[in-house]
């Protein structure tokens, strides 16, 4: 009797592993030829939804598109998530996206604290972060990743346009009003140098939370400082409110607004009569020439908004991360990382582009002056083309960021 109970758990023992195995073999055989799925993580409700937002999904969507749809014989799909500017639910989608959810790669991330945190994520899970949406210069610094790859713009080229520009006209003294968290650090960090390097002075900082609606303590100390210019080292909804306030206060009479993070979308809801005249640097604007008009009003139909560059180079990220993995012929994270970096990337946004071993793709940056009212002459018409700054001069020399993966000299 005991034999034949022993004999009958083992057998049900080897029923159950077959079918775990039999289930193994399934959930395998069906992400080797279901669709090869890329996530979009973004903040689809706070402060940055306007810059990535729903815009970046159909951004992506429309590469797809245009990409017929399929690479290596297996349908694309895109599947978004909110990240909701906090980087453990940032890194929670992420970790399950790649472990369950057979995400090939995730894109945007317009937030640098959970940029930072995703990028540890795909770092480990040999998978392809395409950072269009965040900003800090870690990303590949100290932070960089064999599968990491710095899309659209970071705080180093931000701060290269914006800052130098107003340093040579003129200004000498500097005080920053920061977001609290790494886009701000960062941000503020970059620009410092920026400043010491042209001679100037930082005479007071300040740091603000994160999506707060009451700037005025903040502008105030700002204020007082007398600083020939004030920094606005946020983004989003933080530096419309800051803007906004900062007028209502009377702060722009006697001191200069510097925008260190601006987009379009920005610009549209302060409007030209408040935004008129400030200086800032981007990747990209929609009525730089035909070809970004052509793919913008594409864009504008499908959305009834104006593009930002975080959704041009999410359309960009996606068409250059497909031809790669057609080239290699495989969705291996770090062969196609590689791929990416050996393919010159050229679209509507980027000219003759590479991506460096670090992680970066070094293109053009631009430095923009905002129109007035009386200058626009068409719907979107708000800016003013000042310089086109190449990409080696834009962005951080690689032997400087401090990332493991560069060989020293």
């Amino acid at each position: 009797m005991k034999a034949w109970v022993m004999s009958a758990r083992s057998g049900a023992r080897k029923s159950i592993g077959l079918a775990l195995m039999l289930v193994a073999t399934a959930t395998s055989a069906a992400a080797q030829n279901g669709p090869v799925r890329l996530g979009v993580l973004t903040d689809m409700s706070s402060l940055y939804a306007d810059n990535g937002g729903r815009g970046s999904v159909v951004a992506a969507q429309m590469a797809v598109d245009d990409f017929k749809g399929k690479v290596l014989g297996r349908p694309i799909e895109i599947v978004a998530g909110d990240h909701q500017n906090k980087a453990d639910i940032g890194s929670a989608i992420a970790r399950r996206w790649l472990e369950n959810e057979n995400v090939e790669s995730i894109l945007d991330v317009a937030n640098s604290a959970v940029a930072l945190a995703v990028q540890g994520v795909t770092r480990d899970k040999n998978k392809l972060f395409l950072a269009t949406g965040a900003a800090t210069s870690r990303l590949t610094g100290d932070e960089c990743s064999p599968t990491g790859i710095h899309w659209t713009y970071d705080t180093y080229a931000l701060s290269q346009g914006t800052t130098r520009a107003i340093s040579r006209l003129g200004a000498k003294s500097w005080f920053f009003l920061s977001a609290d968290y790494s886009l701000g650090a960062q941000l503020e960090a970059d620009s410092r140098k920026v400043i010491d390097a042209a001679g100037g002075k930082v005479v007071g900082a300040v740091k603000h939370p994160i999506n707060t609606s009451d700037f005025s303590s903040f502008l105030l100390q700002a204020q007082a400082s007398k600083a020939d210019v004030i920094a606005l080292a946020d983004a989003g909804g933080d530096f419309i409110n800051a803007v906004k306030q900062a007028g209502e206060f009377g702060v722009t009479r006697g001191q200069k607004l510097a925008g260190l993070i601006v987009f379009i979308a920005d610009i549209h809801s302060l409007g030209l009569q408040s935004a008129q005249g400030l200086m800032l640097s981007s990747a990209f604007y929609w009525d730089l020439n035909d070809e970004t008009r052509a793919w913008s009003k594409r864009f504008i139909e499908k959305t009834k908004k104006v593009p930002t560059m975080i959704h041009a180079g999410t359309y960009g990220a996606v068409m250059h991360y497909l031809k790669a993995v057609e080239a290699a012929g495989t969705l291996d994270g770090p062969t196609v990382a590689a791929k990416m970096r050996e393919l010159p990337v050229n679209d509507f946004m980027t000219r003759n582009g590479r991506i460096r071993q670090d992680g970066r793709l070094v293109r053009d940056m631009y430095l923009f002056r905002v129109k007035s009212p009386e200058e626009s002459k068409y719907q979107f018409d708000y800016y003013q083309l000042l310089a086109t700054i190449p990409g080696e001069e834009a962005f951080r020399p690689m032997e400087e960021g401090g990332c493991s993966r560069v060989k020293k000299p």
